[in-house]
């Protein structure tokens, strides 16, 4: 639930075209999957797409994206603030 409004998130939807069995992962109408490619044409993952909110990227920037939304930031990480006094005014 968002805080500000008070509204629930758009879910994840798996869709799949009939004709052809391609699986297409959207979230708030756009192609998007944490978890792994957001399109597969026909069902292969030898063509699989990624995508983060609509955007494509390539399997390595959606790997280094994916990397990086875990953890916390480095300026709030105890063993980095030492070096971030060099960088205050």
């Amino acid at each position: 639930m968002s805080i500000e409004t008070g509204q629930k998130y758009p879910k994840s939807r798996k869709l799949i075209k009939p004709e052809d069995g391609t699986i297409a992962y959207t979230w708030d109408g756009k192609l998007h999957n944490w978890e792994g490619p957001a399109l597969l044409p026909e069902g292969k993952t030898k063509n699989a797409e990624y995508y983060l909110y609509g955007i494509q990227k390539t399997e390595e920037d959606w790997k280094e994206m994916r990397r990086q939304r875990e953890g916390i930031p480095f300026y709030k990480n105890q063993s980095m603030k030492s070096q971030l006094s060099d960088y205050r005014n």
